[in-house]
């Protein structure tokens, strides 16, 4: 066997040798969970140190196309634009002539593409000073191709199970928001001979901005309300949970007139939610003695009150909470409930439901399924209205929070 072709050989083993110690130094790092820092540390020394190219830049995309990796460029990165001038390349590619000045100065172009969707881009100059034979160099392309999607792949992963716990942390997070919202609302609604009170709510997430509540006052008075927020998710829910406490507040320690409540009320959404959301809110006052009925409806889906066959509005009141630091107008309904009246609160997921044909549930339809049903009870009654809204949607999701709120006064 001649000399040449011993050293040749020899040559060949030193460089598998070589593809095995770098694979092996990446792969123990990988597997020993290594820090991004410390994965682009070590690919650099085999890029540099071992292979000899003295220029060369990764990029990759996170949020957006950004670089991992610049070593012996000069240059401003921000000159490159990834999707502009690297997305043309499919394979690895040697850099002849470009119109780009700026990939004029690299010699390949290694390009690491998953199910057609570009992930990273290796630009690599310095054949020349490089310690293999250019001819062996551009022969092994693949192999540093390989060794790229290699570090590109463990940097996505960690980059993903990073964003699993960010998630899972945030599920918690929503799971106890969600439990703490449930405490929020009444948990025991009366239902006895002067009266039956029953409530059903369904948030579209894990939290929601529909809100509704029972407060009894004392000497046979009750507080009766129902709020939603603009808008959805915890910022929603934060507000209408600062809202409920404002307005128990309120009421535990001293009694207003619908007047100056819902003034104090605007000035505390205003603090609070500063012009960028607002509440449509309903309250109402009731004296089981007297059967008097005061209410304000501020901007809120107007709730009705029914004997079973005769409807009526309840759109007294004023504009939603919010909207401006001052409310212009505050209008004080008042109404005496004859026996056997039924009131229903609701918020907009009800009646603006839409079907597969882009249909709203609508009030109509509400109120003709209440006179239907009127005997049952409310529990039972605001359990058929959710399973007609269920059946009515079919296989769309929730796009609102929805509530129903159902008072029979006897």
């Amino acid at each position: 066997m001649s000399e040449k072709i011993v050293k040749e050989l020899e040559q060949q083993l030193k460089l598998k040798d070589f593809k095995l110690n770098s694979l092996l130094e990446i792969t123990t790092a990988i597997n020993s969970n290594q820090e991004v820092d410390q994965l682009i540390r070590i690919f650099e020394f085999i890029l540099k140190e071992q292979l000899g190219f003295d220029k060369f830049i990764l990029f990759n995309k996170q949020e957006e196309w950004n670089y991992l990796l610049k070593t012996g460029f000069k240059g401003k990165i921000k000159d490159i634009e990834v999707e502009r001038d690297l997305f043309r390349f499919k394979d690895i590619t040697v850099i002849e002539s470009s119109p780009s000045s700026i990939l004029n100065e690299f010699d390949v172009v290694v390009p690491i593409i998953h199910k057609e969707k570009p992930l990273a881009f290796l630009l690599i100059a310095g054949l020349e000073h490089q310690k293999l034979k250019v001819a062996e160099t551009m022969t092994n392309m693949s192999f540093i191709q390989t060794l790229t999607n290699i570090i590109i792949v463990a940097i996505e992963n960690k980059r993903m199970a990073k964003a699993s716990i960010k998630q899972e942390r945030l599920k918690k997070e929503l799971e106890v928001a969600s439990a703490m919202q449930k405490l929020l609302f009444p948990a025991d609604l009366p239902s006895n001979i002067r009266m039956d009170i029953s409530a059903k709510y369904k948030p579209r997430h894990e939290v929601g901005g529909d809100y509704y509540d029972f407060i009894p006052l004392g000497n046979e008075e009750y507080i009766l309300c129902m709020a939603d927020v603009s808008g959805k998710g915890i910022s929603a829910a934060l507000l209408m949970a600062n809202f409920q406490a404002t307005i128990r507040t309120i009421f535990h320690y001293q009694r207003f007139d619908m007047e100056f409540l819902m003034k104090e009320l605007n000035q505390k959404v205003m603090r609070s939610a500063k012009g960028e959301k607002f509440i449509t809110f309903f309250v109402a006052h009731y004296n089981a003695d007297t059967r008097i009925l005061k209410y304000v409806n501020a901007g809120h889906n107007h709730p009705f009150i029914t004997n079973g066959k005769k409807v009526e509005m309840l759109h007294q009141g004023c504009i939603g909470l919010g909207m401006m630091d001052e409310l212009p107008f505050i209008n004080v309904g008042e109404i005496e409930l004859q026996p056997n009246t039924t009131l229903v609160l609701y918020t907009d997921g009800v009646v603006e439901l839409e079907n597969l044909t882009e249909n709203y549930f609508g009030l109509d339809r509400l109120v003709k399924m209440i006179h239907s049903y009127y005997p049952l009870k409310m529990e039972d009654l605001n359990n058929l209205i959710f399973s007609k809204l269920d059946e009515w949607r079919g296989p769309l999701k929730l796009v609102d929070d929805t509530a129903i709120f159902s008072c029979r006064f006897f």
